[in-house]
């Protein structure tokens, strides 16, 4: 049986997801992609400070993709998640910090066994801010030789998020036993909880 993530659920009918106004509050939002987004989806679940994660899609051409249309890589879409996050327990930054630690950022349009654009590493920012912190972090990856190759995270504007159905949001708690999720997910997951460790929910500090 494959591990691909493609096909293994129903058809989705996403809806764009209104972004809500957050600058008078402590809580801030950022939309990345890193492959298959029920990986990334769980290792961000974890870390302390994170309010939610949808997991949906952006970055494409066409108005309400479904799932099917997106893993076809016909629609320009990448799988992503959105985080809204508590900026007085984490700051862009460190939301870019576990993002790249997450998944390979040196793989073009892939991820492991999940190949295309749908998968390509990429982070769009909400804000000139954001742009200015993703730009610098992408940067001093390189220069500090923490990969073997080049980081090829694709930089974008962000512009419209469209949440996955409810049969992806919170898969791999929902789907332990699936094989995809103990192949795939659970040692992602594990690898992330040692980096972070400390940093986790739970976690004493």
């Amino acid at each position: 049986m494959s591990l691909s993530a493609c096909g293994q659920t129903k058809k989705n009918q996403p809806i764009p997801i209104a972004m809500t106004d957050t600058k008078a509050t402590n809580i801030d939002t950022a939309t990345v992609g890193g492959g298959c987004f029920w990986c990334t989806e769980a290792q961000f679940q974890i870390l302390d400070g994170v309010i939610s994660v949808q997991s949906g899609f952006s970055g494409g051409t066409i108005k309400n993709p479904s799932y099917r249309e997106v893993c076809m890589g016909i629609t320009g879409h990448a799988e992503v998640v959105q985080v809204a996050y508590d900026r007085t327990k984490l700051n862009y930054a460190d939301v870019l910090k576990a993002f790249f630690e997450s998944h390979d950022p040196t793989q073009l349009n892939r991820q492991g066994n999940d190949v295309g654009t749908q998968y390509r590493s990429v982070i769009f920012y909400h804000s000139p801010e954001q742009k200015k912190v993703a730009e610098e972090i992408k940067a001093e990856l390189d220069k500090s030789g923490a990969y073997s190759s080049k980081v090829v995270t694709e930089i974008s504007p962000y512009t419209v998020f469209y949440k996955a159905d409810d049969s992806h949001q919170n898969y791999f708690n929902e789907n332990k036993e699936a094989s995809y999720c103990q192949f795939v997910i659970a040692p992602k997951l594990e690898k992330f909880k040692k980096v972070f460790k400390g940093k986790l929910k739970g976690a004493e500090h």
